[in-house]
């Protein structure tokens, strides 16, 4: 015990005066206080505070944040990225301290809100495996958002990087808070910073075009959800999600309120048809915003599924998997041979995102624990590995400023590393042996294939059409004759680029191999969803 007391004074005092500026190691002296405080009460035992710290950390960055010099921008880099390694290196404890074999939350943190003749809010958080695993992924891709923007944002620097701090702290409190009302507050707020990062660090002049259509297809399509939690407050006087998940609804207020939350959720994932806004916001987006949209944004509209729809409204779910069915066979398919059709090389990634969104769907409604995890393992799978595609397309277009397919061919001869980086993620991309992909696509085949095998068999045409679209990318961007009227600087990755695809590389391969120690996360919510 006392080697980890010195180790963490040694850690402290280190971080502590690495800082020149008085003010900076004042507030940074305040959050290390803080921490402390935290880790000592008796709630450190069940692990209450500790979630609260892990949250709470990118506000108190965010916070000192507004004080920096703008002037200074590679300090103002570096802060952002110790902030955002630091939470992640937290959410790693929390990880260490979750319970396995206990079902439900863990770690609840309740802070009342008010109560009023009978109607209570409260401030609540916990999590549980599927939070877990989104919570994780979300500090994980944020110290890469912060790579990858190291070189390629080049102006309003301070603005930009507490920008990011707010959307981690806000997707955050999505994946954790137990109530609804709170919930939905999170779960829009995240448009806004979106919004501001595509209207102002956007790359074309569609950006305040795109930046609208992303804003108001969600936030429109929000509004439901919104109705659905009032009728559920006027119906419970409460808007705790663990005592709705415990309640029974009549069979017609529970298909209405099914309704109310799926096409929100929908909208956000998105499902087809909803979906036209997701190319342009990705192709507007700069490059840490596309990596955002592509590896937790998405998230957010099946998380509500697992959250809210799967486990509170049995019957609706039912009834109502038919018509799921048929619009998410419909979009893989769909977005599978317009990704073909398409010649701007985002777009090509964000319509495969819909293909590969729609078939979590399939195993999600699945009705069967198999399939409900291998949906969750695809969704943090997805998440790696689009996110690593999106910063491939983020450095040719830091080069050679288009997205353009027809400008681009024989990178193989002047970019090996990022030729072969590119090649791993477009394989893990299709589902290829030893990636994190691949086994969320066995689980769900399987899992569905027993629930209903038309619709396995349907959807399974996106895994070959996916196949298809992802060697052609491949071989026109990187094998070839070398387009010399349009490309013009020869460079391979420099050593933050590497880093990032690196990094996102080795965790999709170990993710592929070493499978149990993520899927025991969430294995008893798999086996309650259908319970």
């Amino acid at each position: 015990m006392a080697n980890n007391s010195s180790f963490y004074e040694l850690f402290r005092n280190l971080i502590l005066n690495s800082f020149e500026f008085t003010f900076i190691k004042y507030s940074l002296g305040i959050i290390f206080s803080f921490f402390e405080f935290i880790f000592v009460i008796p709630a450190a035992s069940t692990g209450a505070s500790l979630i609260i710290t892990v949250i709470i950390i990118p506000l108190c960055f965010l916070l000192v944040g507004f004080f920096l010099d703008s002037k200074n921008e590679l300090f103002i880099k570096k802060y952002t990225l110790f902030c955002t390694i630091f939470t992640f290196l937290s959410s790693l404890v929390l990880w260490y301290r979750f319970d396995y074999a206990k079902i439900g939350f863990q770690h609840i943190f309740e802070l009342p809100w008010f109560l009023l003749n009978g109607l209570e809010m409260n401030f609540i958080v916990g999590i549980d495996g599927v939070g877990l695993m989104f919570f994780l992924l979300t500090t994980f891709l944020m110290p890469i958002c912060v790579l990858i923007s190291w070189n390629s944002v080049t102006f309003r620097i301070k603005e930009y990087y507490l920008l990011l701090l707010l959307i981690e702290y806000l997707l955050l409190n999505v994946f954790v808070v137990l109530d609804l009302v709170f919930f939905y507050i999170f779960f829009e707020s995240v448009l806004i910073p979106m919004f501001i990062l595509i209207i102002v660090w956007g790359s074309r002049e569609r950006k305040i075009h795109a930046a609208f259509q992303f804003f108001l297809y969600t936030l429109i399509g929000s509004v439901l959800m919104l109705l659905g939690i009032l009728t559920i407050i006027n119906y419970l006087g409460s808007s705790d999600i663990r005592i709705l998940l415990t309640t029974n609804f009549s069979k017609n207020l529970e298909l209405i309120l099914w309704l109310c939350f799926f096409f929100p959720f929908a909208v956000k994932m998105p499902m087809f048809p909803f979906h036209i806004w997701l190319p342009e916001a990705h192709v507007e987006a700069p490059t840490a915003g596309s990596v955002l949209l592509a590896g937790i944004l998405l998230k957010l509209g099946t998380y509500g599924v697992l959250r809210i729809l799967l486990p509170s409204f049995p019957y609706a779910n039912g009834y109502f998997t038919p018509l799921v069915f048929t619009f998410a066979i419909l979009g893989i398919i769909y977005s599978s041979l317009a990704t073909i059709r398409q010649i701007d090389l985002k777009k090509i990634i964000a319509y495969s995102s819909v293909a590969h969104m729609n078939f979590i769907l399939i195993g999600l409604f699945s009705v069967d624990p198999i399939a409900i995890s291998g949906s969750i393992y695809l969704m943090l799978s997805h998440g790696l590995v689009s996110s690593g595609l999106f910063i491939c397309v983020g450095i040719l277009y830091d080069r050679y400023h288009t997205r353009l397919l027809e400008y681009y061919g024989g990178l193989v001869n002047y970019m090996p590393l990022f030729s072969s980086f590119f090649l791993f993620l477009s394989l893990a991309n299709i589902g290829f042996p030893l990636t994190s992909s691949f086994v969320g696509e066995l689980l769900i085949m399987v899992g569905a294939f027993k629930f209903n095998a038309f619709a396995a068999i349907l959807s399974g045409i996106g895994m070959i059409t996916g196949a298809c679209y992802a060697m052609w990318l491949y071989n026109r961007v990187v094998f070839g004759e070398i387009k010399l009227k349009y490309l013009t600087k020869f460079s391979d990755l420099n050593f933050v680029e590497f880093l990032a695809l690196f990094i996102i590389c080795l965790f999709t391969l170990i993710t592929g191999i070493y499978v149990n120690p993520i899927l025991k996360t969430f294995e008893l919510y798999s086996l309650s969803c259908v319970v």
